[in-house]
């Protein structure tokens, strides 16, 4: 099948875990990715940021964040943040919330935007929760609205959301314990009658050479990728391990290609190149 030039391009990121120190592993590997992504995505429509932007969500790990972002801006595309447990979950929900809005230009917990024609919908907590995310039922509906605008076309719809769904991608079973949604059930009936849509999702930092990266939904759910993450990863032996890696997405007219990138390589993951046919 033959292919031009892809109709849209983007990168997902994650769970970069910002903290105070500039030398720390986290920020590096971080600067490395934004380094990575100015270099290899002239043509990028954004970069889709899956939460845990930060280590712990205090005030001076965002100082750290806009350093990062503003002495890497020159060759970079728009970045759109989703919240993460790490973001808000070690203090009061409040406090930790606006810091999150004022230091990446959000309002609310959820959003979304049109991008070239495409729908792009990010999806977060509204309760400051350890490890789980929770979604309101007014989030839910609004969810529900979003997702019906434009549904006919066919269009490929991208839902980003820092908590996998439980029992779709790796890290995400139940032994693995880094499922997180408390409305999961919820949220999987809604995405079932958008089976067009595209879930993107992070937290659990299983490498792009595990199993279940992307779980199929068959044309009856959501397809579903695990992002991995830019600071550090988790292996299918439940093991912690350096590394940096994410996601470049190529749109065309039939099919979406999910390429994995190994940041600190500078080299794409072979395990991890993966086409979602578009019917």
């Amino acid at each position: 099948m033959l292919h031009d030039k892809p109709l849209l391009s983007f990168q997902v990121i994650t769970d970069t875990h910002v903290t105070v120190d500039p030398e720390h592993e986290h920020n590096v590997n971080f600067e490395r990715a934004l380094k990575d992504i100015a270099t290899h995505a002239k043509q990028s429509s954004g970069i889709m940021h899956i939460g845990d932007v930060t280590d712990h969500g205090h005030v001076e790990e965002y100082k750290e964040l806009q350093r990062i972002l503003r002495e890497n801006r020159q060759g970079l595309p728009e970045i759109r943040f989703t919240l993460g447990n790490h973001d808000v979950g070690f203090g009061d929900w409040q406090t930790r919330s606006s810091l999150f809005y004022t230091h990446t230009g959000n309002s609310s917990s959820y959003h979304d935007h049109w991008i070239n024609g495409y729908h792009f919908i990010f999806l977060g907590t509204e309760q400051g929760l350890e490890i789980f995310c929770d979604l309101s039922k007014q989030q839910l509906q609004w969810l529900e609205g979003k997702l019906a605008e434009h549904a006919d076309d066919h269009k490929p719809i991208f839902i980003f959301l820092h908590q996998p769904l439980k029992d779709t991608v790796a890290g995400s079973k139940e032994d693995q314990k880094w499922y997180g949604v408390v409305q999961d059930e919820q949220l999987g009936d809604i995405l079932s009658r958008y089976p067009q849509t595209i879930l993107f999702s992070g937290h659990t930092h299983w490498e792009l050479e595990s199993t279940s990266v992307m779980f199929d939904g068959g044309g009856i759910m959501a397809t579903c990728f695990n992002a991995a993450s830019t600071a550090y990863l988790w292996t299918d032996e439940d093991e912690h391990k350096a590394g940096s890696q994410g996601f470049y997405v190529e749109v065309y007219e039939d099919e979406v290609r999910v390429k994995g990138r190994d940041f600190i390589a500078g080299e794409w993951v072979e395990a991890a190149q993966f086409v979602v046919p578009l019917k």
